[in-house]
């Protein structure tokens, strides 16, 4: 494990405390004895429930552009960015916003940083999605490994963009702890994305003849290396996921969903016309997977996240009611696959 300075900054700022992971994360840091004081900035008001987690921590209604100020006035000594979206859905404003936030936001903010004498931890929110998916990547990606292919979601090119933009600052900021938290897709019982929506389905539709290898890494788990990476020094990069892995097979398996073989184009319709749109990142996750190497993170902080199997199994537990296949059930499922044929076909102009 490398030597850590554990003094704790003073004061602290985490982006994107209107959201559940930046809320939870201020929340645990405004909750250590050895942090002054925690500074949540976010353009939008927590809602009811989210305000409810921010006890202790001073709400700055404001967007990125506001960064440059508030750490010069405040003295910030560390920096938690987590206010990167990773599907449209999740914006006001669709691609554009969220591109906006992801990429503007990230290089309006690490400039800030870089004029801020005081910092000195800066810990940034990335993904897995930055190796991309395609049938050309290796069995398992390293931290040192380069995508194969340019990925094609929005998400995934926000991602290396925000990475490139970390790097240049580490030039500018030696100084500066610079970590960088490539996560996998967040699992759990309180975790809410459009990911973890579509498993939740009746019907869960795969791609014919693919069965690709998956990993998660449980919320808790995500927090606790965000919290440490705040209050220790842990420069570098990281991959942070569930040692083992899942095939989407068993995951549809365990989650007692049934799952609806389409071709490719038919998975990505299907998905578009859906209530909660997946991603193009997310059809490429289900058609070739993504398993990532968690060696350096488990030597780095001497902390090993639960596995991927054992965060999807709380997930399952947690959503019981839609968990067991009834003839009841059954039959629902039949309906609402036949439901989506139509969406389908209707999407891409097929009559009768």
């Amino acid at each position: 494990m490398a030597t850590e300075r554990t003094n704790s900054p003073e004061v602290v700022l985490v982006t994107g405390v209107s959201r559940f992971l930046g809320a939870q994360v201020a929340a645990r840091l405004a909750a250590r004895p050895e942090v002054g004081r925690v500074f949540g900035l976010d353009a939008y008001a927590p809602s009811a429930e989210i305000a409810a987690l921010l006890g202790g921590v001073d709400v700055i209604q404001a967007d990125l552009r506001a960064a440059d100020q508030i750490l010069g006035d405040l003295r910030v000594g560390a920096v938690a960015h987590l206010a990167v979206i990773s599907s449209p859905d999740q914006a006001r404003g669709g691609r554009t916003a969220m591109k906006e936030q992801n990429v503007i936001g990230t290089m309006q903010l690490l400039a800030a940083c870089q004029q801020a004498p005081a910092l000195r931890r800066l810990v940034v929110r990335s993904s897995t999605a930055a190796y991309g998916a395609s049938f050309r990547d290796p069995a398992v990606f390293t931290e040192d490994t380069e995508p194969r292919e340019v990925p094609r979601g929005g998400y995934a090119r926000d991602i290396l963009d925000i990475e490139a933009y970390v790097r240049g600052f580490r030039r500018r900021r030696p100084d500066v702890a610079a970590t960088v938290l490539r996560f996998a897709p967040f699992i759990g019982t309180t975790a809410e994305t459009s990911l973890l929506h579509y498993l939740a389905r009746p019907t869960v539709p795969t791609v014919i003849g693919r069965d690709p290898r998956l990993q998660f890494v449980h919320v808790d788990d995500a927090m606790e290396i965000l919290v440490r990476s705040v209050l220790e020094d842990h420069p570098g990069t990281f991959n942070v996921a569930g040692p083992g892995v899942l095939t989407l097979s068993q995951a549809v398996r365990r989650a007692g969903r049934l799952a609806v073989p389409l071709p490719e184009q038919g998975l990505s319709l299907a998905a578009a016309t859906g209530r909660r749109v997946i991603s193009h990142d997310q059809v490429d996750l289900f058609v070739h997977g993504r398993v990532v190497d968690v060696s350096r993170l488990i030597q780095e902080f001497g902390f090993v996240p639960r596995s991927t199997p054992t965060a999807f199994d709380e997930f399952v537990r947690s959503h019981t009611d839609g968990a067991v296949v009834t003839p009841e059930r059954l039959a629902a499922a039949e309906n609402a696959f036949l439901q989506m044929i139509e969406r389908v076909r209707g999407a891409r102009g097929v009559t009768a």
